[in-house]
């Protein structure tokens, strides 16, 4: 089988931040590395956290005025980050304003999670905003001075 893209990239010298992580036709998938991989002290994102922000990251997104050129917003099963997949009409440099955004729609919101109804979520117990809210908080930091020139990985096999 082929080695897919991703493997090909030396996990071990990551760092959290915002990278291109292919191109496949008119979409872009981005990586929003959230944690560390393989950190000496074996943190990775909570899963009650990882999925409210889910759920926060998706509606902020399908909400915006590029919601039409949102295809994909979801979590790395690894749980270091999420992937998020736009279509190709939108600029790197937007892309990343848009997640700067979200990032603080995030730390800020307030009220009932969307989607977190047992008729909603097919798992509607595990939830934790603050946790959401500490991820936000930590990522806004690690974006601030990111730019699109940033978001090429400098080492890939």
């Amino acid at each position: 089988m082929n080695r897919i893209a991703s493997f090909s990239v030396d996990h071990d010298k990551l760092t959290k931040g915002m990278y291109i992580s292919r191109i496949d036709g008119d979409c872009v998938t981005y990586d929003i590395r959230m944690i560390k991989p393989n950190n000496e002290e074996d943190v990775y994102l909570p899963n009650a956290a990882l999925h409210t922000f889910e759920h926060l990251f998706a509606t902020y997104m399908r909400n915006t005025e590029y919601a039409d050129k949102v295809v994909y917003v979801g979590p790395m099963g690894c749980r270091t980050g999420f992937y998020l997949i736009l279509r190709d009409s939108i600029s790197y440099e937007k892309a990343l304003e848009l997640v700067r955004n979200c990032f603080v729609f995030i730390r800020n919101f307030e009220g009932i999670v969307p989607g977190t109804q047992r008729k909603e979520c097919g798992n509607y117990k595990e939830h934790d905003l603050d946790g959401a809210k500490i991820i936000a908080e930590d990522m806004s930091a690690v974006l601030a001075d990111w730019s699109a020139a940033r978001m090429d990985y400098d080492y890939k096999d």
